[in-house]
């Protein structure tokens, strides 16, 4: 049966099985309890091999790993695996970009804030919105306005200055 529900699960663990960030939708496990059994067999299959893909537990699984990290995204059984690896390549490259090519534990925890809201821009509900890790990381970048003047630039500063007197013309 046809269904916008493509997603079950993602989730962030680092090379020792431990999960970094996890978010399961529609209740795929009934406790925190069988979510870290389901993640502690998974990561025990997938930490040794090359592959891209796996089936467990009636769950279709999709995997990459960077550095330190293993990135996962859970589909049912019947899902499409290239959906599900469109997702997995947004989350990773959207994260790529935003974290500037450093994606390792250390910078992935300093950033969970831009990683939970990169994983709330491609897929809310397990309904996947967006699959272009561009237009997903423009979303959620930091805007130079909002950062303190100290950390900005001088030439961003400038451009901003710009920005606001053209605006300020046009009105």
């Amino acid at each position: 049966e046809p269904s916008l529900y493509n997603v079950k699960a993602i989730i962030i663990m680092d090379n020792d099985g431990r999960r970094l960030v996890a978010k399961y939708y529609q209740q795929p496990f009934p406790s925190i309890k069988e979510e870290k059994l389901f993640e502690k067999n998974l990561f025990s299959k997938t930490h040794r091999t090359n592959g891209e893909i796996i089936m467990l537990d009636f769950f279709t699984c999709v995997y990459r790993s960077s550095v330190d990290l293993y990135f996962y995204v859970i589909g049912s059984l019947q899902e499409n695996e290239l959906i599900l690896v469109s997702v997995l390549n947004c989350l990773f490259d959207s994260l790529n970009h935003m974290l500037r090519k450093n994606v390792e534990k250390r910078t992935l925890v300093e950033n969970l804030d831009a990683v939970f809201q990169t994983l709330d821009e491609i897929c809310d509900n397990g309904i996947i919105l967006e699959s272009d890790p561009m237009v997903v990381a423009q979303r959620v970048s930091v805007r130079s306005e909002d950062l303190p003047l100290g950390e900005q630039t001088v030439a961003s500063v400038l451009q901003s200055a710009k920005e606001q007197i053209k605006w300020s013309l046009l009105k």
